[in-house]
This record gives C-alpha cells, structure tokens and sequence, in this order.
C-alpha cells in the first residue's frame, strides 16, 4: 500500500540537475565567455590541476611559491568566470565595448593585479637588489613600500574572490575580525586591546606562517584540492553509480526502500564527495523522484537527501575539506581524525535510517519490487574496477604517507581505470608510467616492497576494466571540472587565513572563550537553585556550566553556519571556539568535532540550508518545509557532538583513553537516544503515537544522550509510559502498526 500521490514525479534531465546544482551550489554558476576565452581557461585549469597533480606525486616547491600559484589559479579563473555582481543576465554572455572574451576589463585588471600579489612574494623572497628590496628576513614586521602595496592588494583581492564565489556573508564576518585588529581601543571591556599598527597588520597578513599565507591556503593548495579531483574523477569514471546501485541492493526491497537507497548511497558518496550540494544533486536525482513514488511527500523525500547528503560532510574518510585543517590544527595524523569520526557519522546515520523506517511504517509504504532492483552479479562484473583507485588510495593513505600522495595514487589508479584498456595497448601507457613511478619510488626507499606491490597490481587490475573507456577529452572535462569545484573553498581557505592572523596577532579567541565561560558560569550560579531538592543536588555547578557553555557555542555555530562553507566555518569557530572548550577540559579532538559537526549542522538548518534547497528544486517541493525536514532528519548530527564531548571514548583515539566495555555501554546508550528522539519526530514506533507520548520520547531521548547510568535510569522512566502504550496498542491493534 502507499498513500496517495498526486505530486509531479518526473525524472530531471542532466541540464536541469546542473542548474539546480548552479543556483544552490555557491561555487557552480559561472559566466559565459567567448569560445577563444573559453579554451584559454580551459588551458588554464588543465594546467592548475596537472601542476597539483604531478607536484604531489613528485615534490612541492617552497611553501611560499606553491601557495603563490594556487592562488595565481584562483584569480584568473575566478574573475574570469565571476562577475562583479550577480544579476540575471550578469552570466549571460557579453562582448560590448571594454571586455576581453566576454570578461570586463576590471576585472582583467583585477586579475593581473591578483597575480601579481600572489607571485611577489615568492620574488621578492631573497631580496631585489635593484629595486632595493631586502630579503625577507629583514622585512618581517617591517614591510617596505612594495610589500605594503602588494599585501593590501592580496588582502582586499582575496576578499573580493571569496564575495564573488560565496556570497556576502564571508567577507562581512572577516571585515569584523580586521576592524578588531586596526580599532582595537575603542571595543569595549574585556575585548579592548593596544590595536594592531596598519603596517604590522599587513606585515602579519601577507607574509607566510600565519595570514593569507598560512595552514589554511597550504593544505586547500595541498591537500583538499586533489581530494576535490579524486572524487570528480572517481565519480565520473563510475564510482558514484556502483555506490548508488549497492545501496539499492542492500537496502531497496525493504520497508521505504527507496528513501534507504537515498541514506546509503549518500553515506557512501559522501566518502569521495567535499560538497553537500553535489552530493545531494547527484544521488538526490535518482534517489527523490524513487522517494515520490512511493508515496513519500515531497518535502520529506527532500529533506532525506539532504539531511543524509550533509553527512557526507562527516563520513571518513574524506570528510569533505575540513578533516584536513583539523589534522593540520591537531598535529595528528589524518588517519587519527578518521578514526575518530567514525562513531559520530554512524550516529547520523542512524538517525536519518531511524526517521525514514518509522515514517515508511507510518504510511504503510513498502520495498521496491524485486525485478525493480538491480542484479548484484551484474552491478558488481561491470563495475568491479572503479573500486580499486578508492581502495588504492586509503592504503596509501592509512599505511602512513602523506595525504597529498594518498591522492596522487588515488587519481592515478582513477585514470587508469578509466583510460587504460588491455585490449588498446596504447593506452597502457598510462599504466605504464605509474608503474614506473610506483618503481621509481621503490628504487629510492619512498615505498616500500608490499606499498609498491600493491600499486602495481591495482594498476594491472584496472587495465582489466570491462567498462566503456573514458576518452582523454572528457577526462580533460572532468579535470575541468574538478578545478572549478575547488575554486569556492579555495577563496574561502585564502580570505580564512585574515582571521586566523587576527586572533594569533589580537589574542581575541581567548577573549571571547573566557567571556563564553564567564556568562555560562554566571547563568549556571542563577540556575542551580532549579535543581536542588534540599541537600541533595543533582547537577553541580560546573555540570551547568559546561553545558551552557556547549549551548551557546552550538548556536554560534549554527547562526554563523548560515551560507559559509563547511570548511572555512570550521577555521573560523574553532579558532574563537577552542580557548572556551579547552577551559572547560574537554580534550581537544573531541571539541575540534564539537566544531566541525555544528558547521555542518548549518547546512540543514533553515532558513539558510543550501542543501535542502537544492533537494527542494529536485522534489519540487516547499524550500522551507524541506529545510525542516532535513533538520529533523538530522537530529543524530545534533545531539553526537554533546555525547562524545561527555563521553570522549566515542572518538576512540582521545587522550582520555579507549575502554571498550565504556565504548560500547555509552555507543548503546546514544544509539537509544537517537532512535527514541527519531520516534518523536516521526510520532510513530510500534503504532501511531499520540502528542503526550511524543514529548516524552524526546525528553527520554535527549537524557539518553548523557553518558551514566543514573541519566539511562531516568531516560527509562520518562520513556516507559510511552513505550507500554505503544506495546498494548500494537498488540490490540495490528493492523495499525
């Protein structure tokens, strides 16, 4: 049985997907130029990402020079592709009067101007003798004219790039942390500071280690990016249809199939995919119109891809962008921070599985058909070969290289398996010339037997690729595409870096941690009398404190989530964040987490929810229902960062310790919560469940969270009532359950 349905279900075509994707992906719409412009572009990311690619692989110049022509990339691409401001016809294509290939002669000179900030530095280096320019040592803290004009070229430019990529919302915050720098006497209280002399600041932001030049730009320009390209790649050779096509298998012919293909093949496209957007576009586009028929409403279909889309975001081992800059921060291993998330991302994932099921249940909604699904043997000797640069890649990466030469592996092995067939021997070269790097390596101790071995054999297996070949043309496309991907959290990473420069050069993060803790602390004293019975106390005073505390900074990051990337959000709030949480002795990966998960949070939260609102034009949906129910579906996003805070063991690798009988104790425990949280949401469990009964549940779910006995006890009791109605109404009334 499904319920009625009388909403439009009709597939969209890959034109309409793009343009769902242009107008909710910040980074996605671009300008039209003049085809000869257009194939110098072309040239240009095809030589931006052949650079990234073969310096990972080989070696990375100086700091100061990669980062230079990272961001030379940036400017030419992105004030080529841009506009100064976004209106309708502002895309359109132009060739009037002061424009060179359709671009404004602004922002040519833009262009030129940003390129020449980017590259100075790495010129001016050693010094210019006849130009009278020392070297750089000498000029730290004390720019000379050029470095001034230079660096607040770069400051304002990179500014400008992140407005043009993403929006206002980015460079009006930054613009806050910068006034704070210059005018610091004039903050008041606890925020009052010397202020920062402009030439200093300048000095701070251009120069490398910290600024504009500092760990943000470097692991975007080292490390993100060329996850960006692996996922691209992977996805286009066929990756993302093998994910999609098990997650049908695995989850299809039970109860809401369709709508637990969405959940699955999200979380496994989450693990190639940085971008929510793209994420929820492209599983979104087989997996909603599925949802619809089967008798799904529109805004819930939604809602399920985005909320399962989002956690893409989290799922090791990519992560999205984030997980990078945490290791970096962290000075851990990457390896390390994957391994910590992977309880929390499962907890999501519960979540949204657990909402699904009980509204499937809910409206009687069934599996798909057999013969609707697709033929595990068939799936699996068609696409066998796409999994081995994914496989290649995490070995690489988890035997303890680095990062960027994880995705060199990884994006070789990729373009092998989609280039390099048995049958054309002369697209063995391809294979051929990995294998030899992989030797060459060899040769000089950088792998070692097994690592090369391994390589070797992955390369020789995707040769045996029984797919279609990907021509050169559309792997150039596709490289292409990669690059323009990336250009949004590369701006994003590059004006990130003034703020990070603001709070090492102010202190300012301190700050406002110890006026976050301060305010908690005072409201806890205020409140403490709530929970008092005589002698008897059940909470304590820094109990309310802490949790105030993750409170205020929860919401902070959810209101500053609203159209910020994921990444450069996390920079930002850890950054003013972290000082608060490390005065409450909360371990710092697990506050690191705390961060990242409510930036993420932000990407389903109405009224900003850029996911759901991508989802919402695939459903043909209300925009702001959707966004609600992606919230809702998500709610094991929301409440996992308070239960690993309490109970750091979730992360496995905190610094607390790792106790499995306490692991799996309090893993239950959340498990419950989530689910009996899922069922208020839903109002349904074993039976329709009735307004009284629902608060409960999510009271009872929220206090499982609390990692103790005691607050399991009391979850129990609040819960029981609801739970024997819903026994008794199952067991009188079958049929409604």
């Amino acid at each position: 049985m499904s319920g009625p349905q009388t909403e439009d279900v009709r597939e969209l075509s890959e034109e309409e997907l793009a343009e769902i994707e242009k107008k909710f992906d910040e980074g996605a719409a671009t300008r039209s130029v003049t085809p000869g412009f257009g194939k110098f572009l072309r040239y240009v990311a095809l030589t931006f990402a052949v650079y990234h690619y073969l310096t990972a692989g080989f070696a990375l110049p100086p700091d100061y020079w990669h980062m230079g022509w990272h961001l030379c990339g940036l400017f030419i691409l992105t004030y080529s592709l841009y506009p100064l401001v976004k209106t309708k016809t502002s895309f359109d294509l132009n060739t009037g009067a002061l424009r060179l290939g359709g671009v404004p002669f602004l922002d040519v000179l833009l262009m030129i101007l940003g390129v020449a900030s980017a590259l100075y530095l790495g010129l001016a280096w050693r010094g210019i003798e006849w130009l009278g320019i020392e070297e750089m040592t000498f000029r730290m803290g004390n720019p000379n004219g050029y470095d001034m004009l230079f660096g607040c070229a770069l400051i304002v430019l990179v500014l400008d790039l992140a407005r043009r990529t993403l929006g206002w919302i980015l460079p009006m915050i930054i613009c806050v942390f910068i006034s704070y720098a210059l005018l610091g006497p004039y903050f008041p209280g606890l925020l009052q500071h010397p202020g920062v002399k402009f030439n200093t600041f300048v000095s701070s932001m251009y120069f490398p280690q910290e600024g504009i030049f500092g760990v943000t730009l470097w692991v975007v320009s080292t490390i993100v990016f060329h996850f960006v390209l692996f996922g691209v790649i992977a996805q286009r050779t066929g990756l993302g249809q093998l994910f999609i096509d098990n997650a049908t298998i695995l989850a299809g012919r039970y109860t809401g199939g369709p709508a637990k293909v969405s959940v699955v093949s999200s979380a496994f496209f989450g693990t190639i995919s940085g971008s929510s957007v793209a994420n929820t576009v492209s599983t979104g586009a087989l997996t909603i119109p599925n949802m619809k028929r089967l008798g799904y409403p529109g805004h819930f279909a939604g809602g399920v891809e985005a909320a399962a889309s989002a956690g893409g975001q989290i799922t090791p081992p990519i992560m999205g962008a984030a997980a990078f800059i945490m290791a970096e921060f962290l000075e851990l291993p990457y390896t390390t921070i994957v391994i910590a998330a992977i309880f929390p991302a499962l907890l999501h994932y519960v979540g949204v599985f657990a909402v699904v099921h009980l509204m499937a249940r809910k409206l009687g909604l069934k599996g798909l058909a057999k013969e609707a699904l697709p033929q595990l043997g068939a799936v699996w000797r068609d696409g066998w070969a796409n999994v081995v640069p994914l496989v290649g890649l995490l070995v690489v990466l988890f035997s303890g290289y680095t990062p960027y030469m994880s995705a060199f592996c990884g994006i070789s092995l990729a373009l092998i398996a989609g280039m390099s067939r048995l049958k054309e021997p002369i697209t063995l070269a391809y294979a051929a010339a990995f294998i030899a790097f992989v030797i060459w390596k060899y040769m000089g101790g950088g792998f070692d037997l097994s690592m090369s071995m391994i390589l070797i054999a992955g390369a020789a297996l995707a040769t045996l690729n029984p797919q279609q070949r990907t021509t050169l043309q559309e792997m150039g496309d596709t490289f292409e595409t990669g690059v323009k991907y990336a250009l949004a959290v590369g701006a994003a990473s590059a004006a990130v870096g003034i703020v990070i420069g603001v709070i090492n050069t102010t202190g300012v993060g301190f700050r406002i941690g110890f006026m976050v803790t301060q305010a908690a602390s005072n409201l806890g004293s205020d409140l403490i009398w709530l929970f008092q019975y005589g002698t008897y106390q059940l909470f304590t005073v820094e109990d309310l404190t802490l949790f105030i505390s993750l409170v205020f900074i929860a919401l902070a990051c959810i209101l500053m989530g609203a159209g910020v990337p994921t990444t450069a959000l996390y920079i930002m709030l850890v950054s003013v964040a972290q000082p608060a949480l490390a005065q409450l002795g909360i371990p710092p990966i697990a506050s690191h987490m705390f961060v990242l998960y409510y930036g993420v949070v932000a990407e389903i939260t109405p009224p900003v929810c850029t996911s759901a609102y991508a989802a919402a034009a695939i459903a043909n949906s209300n925009p702001f229902r959707t966004g609600i129910s992606a919230f809702t579906l998500g709610l094991g996003k929301v409440v996992a960062p308070m239960a690993f805070v309490y109970a750091p063991v979730l992360l496995f690798v905190s610094s607390t310790g790792f106790d499995l009988w306490e692991f799996t104790y309090t893993a239950t425990s959340c498990i419950l919560g989530v689910i009996a949280l899922s069922s208020a949401v839903v109002g349904y469990w074993l039976a329709p469940m009735g307004v009284g009964y629902r608060w409960l549940m999510a009271i009872a779910g929220l206090v499982f969270i609390a990692p103790s006995l005691e607050a399991d006890l009391v979850a129990l009791i609040i819960a029981s009532p609801a739970i024997v109605s819903q026994v008794i109404k199952r067991k009188n009334h079958p049929a409604t359950a």
